[in-house]
């Protein structure tokens, strides 16, 4: 059954649908909310309030491309994710106006693998979690960020660039010994 298809069953309120649709997304998702959300069991329970809130509102959803659907169940799943950082007061920044930029050498990462980044992203504070996932995996503007997180977008720069501190610090902390010398 193709996508497309698949969505205006879901949207009719077909139960075999909706389990189809669930099993071929809810994986990816659920990796989606455990970026934002580091305790699994929080995570999966946010994935399932976003699948409730995606099936309530599918049948306003106008299919186009198979990307598009993605693109709207993600940003679903990262509306209910930030909501659930700030009924669960957990998201936290600290006010700065100005961010300095950080430079990371080229090669840094092409020792790491995808596990040992993703680990280091869950680790970071949930404010620099939170402002990273949304502009550096999300795709989202300083600006979308400051609206949607209620900072300003210096706050929303400076958050971004602590993160990447913290990472880089991790990261290198974390590097064999032997290569820390070389460079």
């Amino acid at each position: 059954m193709n996508l497309q298809h698949l969505l205006k069953e879901c949207a009719r309120g077909k139960e075999p649908a909706r389990k189809q649709l669930f099993d071929a997304v809810a994986d990816s998702l659920f990796t989606l909310c455990s970026r934002y959300v580091k305790n699994a069991a929080d995570a999966e329970e946010v994935m399932l309030d976003g699948f409730r809130n995606l099936f309530a509102h599918i049948s306003k959803f106008r299919y186009e491309t198979d990307a598009g659907f993605y693109a709207w169940a993600r940003k679903i799943m990262v509306n209910q994710c930030l909501m659930f950082l700030r009924r669960e007061n957990a998201f936290s920044v600290s006010i700065e106006t100005h961010a300095q930029e950080v430079q990371i050498p080229e090669d840094a990462l092409n020792n790491l693998s995808a596990k040992e980044i993703y680990q280091a992203i869950l680790q970071l504070p949930a404010g620099y979690r939170t402002v990273f996932n949304l502009f550096e995996i999300e795709g989202y503007s300083h600006k979308e960020i400051a609206a949607m997180l209620n900072i300003s977008e210096g706050t929303s720069k400076s958050q971004l660039s602590k993160a990447k501190n913290w990472l880089q610090h991790q990261l290198k902390k974390n590097e064999p010994h032997e290569q820390r010398k070389i460079q």
